[in-house]
Formats: C-alpha cells, structure tokens, sequence
C-alpha cells in the first residue's frame, strides 16, 4: 500500500461558491422581501383552510354523537402540522422550487450554491421558521433588511436563498437596459 494521497469517496469537500451575485444579477433580488410577504399571507390562507373544515367536521361530529366525537380533537393539532409540513415539503420539492403563495408572486428557493429545493429541505425549511419566529419575531423580517442576497434568518440557518423566477427576472433585466 504505497498510496499516499487523498482517498476518494465520491464528495468534495471543497466550498461550493454562491450562486446567486446580487451584483451582477439584480434583477434576481428586486423586491423579493414584499413580495415574499404577500406570498407567505397567500400560504397560511392555504394551509388554514383545511384544517378550519376540519374542526367544523370534528364539532358536528361531537354534537351528532353528544361529545365522543370530541376525541378527534386530540388529533386535529398533530394533523394539522403534519399537514403544513407536507405542504411546505411538497410545493417547496416540486418543480417550480415555491409554495402555491410564492409561485403566484413569481418567487422560488433554491439551495445557496443554486440547486432546487427538496422535500426535506421545504420541511426543514418551514420549521425553523416556526421556530425562530417564536423565539425572534421583529428580527427574522429586519434580518432581511440588512443582507445582501435578502434573506431572512431561517433562510442563512437552512442555507436557502430566495429568488425571483426566471420569467420575472428575464423582465426585470429586460425593463432595467
């Protein structure tokens, strides 16, 4: 055994660069935070509706069976995370990279080195949020405000960037010459 030099085994440790330069693609950026609001509003209606139809069902249920349907209370919480949880990994794993709210306002997420989201990732992605909004509300939206690539602080925490689509950057650059 005389080799000397590094074993390959198939991964590269060497540091991926940023995909997305907010210096020489602008238009990448260009009101994303905005937009990125109105999109998450669109996303909780979404997810809220379901889960409203739900206890309305569980409440009617409870009164035809004089408080044993009640029982599926204890469900509805846990089933309703999980159904968020699915949205999130479902949209965010799609083609399109975007939750339903996010697609109507023309945005993606993409991991920082460029390739598309996953499910895990879209899953990951939406309980850190929930987590640091809870503990950090007024600084997971300034943080925004402050970095270069406009992402807030889950996104630096899950290594995600947010980013126009394709379509809205190509008019974007197109209406910026």
């Amino acid at each position: 055994m005389t080799d000397s030099g590094p074993r390959a085994f198939g991964a590269s440790i060497d540091p991926k660069p940023h995909a997305y330069d907010p210096a020489a693609n602008p238009e990448l950026f260009e009101g994303v935070l905005a937009r990125r609001m109105i999109a998450f509003v669109i996303d909780v209606v979404i997810i809220a509706i379901p889960p409203i139809f739900a206890a309305l069902f569980i409440f009617v249920i409870g009164l035809v069976t004089l408080g044993l349907g009640w029982i599926l209370f204890w469900f509805w919480w846990p089933a309703t995370v999980m159904w968020a949880l699915c949205y999130y990994g479902v949209t965010f794993g799609g083609t399109d990279s975007a939750t339903l709210g996010m697609r109507a306002m023309d945005l993606e997420m993409r991991t920082w080195y460029g390739a598309p989201a996953y499910f895990v990732l879209g899953a990951v992605h939406a309980v850190v949020y929930w987590i640091t909004v809870s503990f950090l509300t007024p600084l997971v939206l300034l943080v925004g405000l402050f970095t270069e690539r406009r992402r807030l602080l889950h996104d630096i925490l899950v290594g995600t960037v947010v980013i126009n689509n394709p379509f809205r950057a190509k008019v974007l650059r197109r209406t910026s010459m």
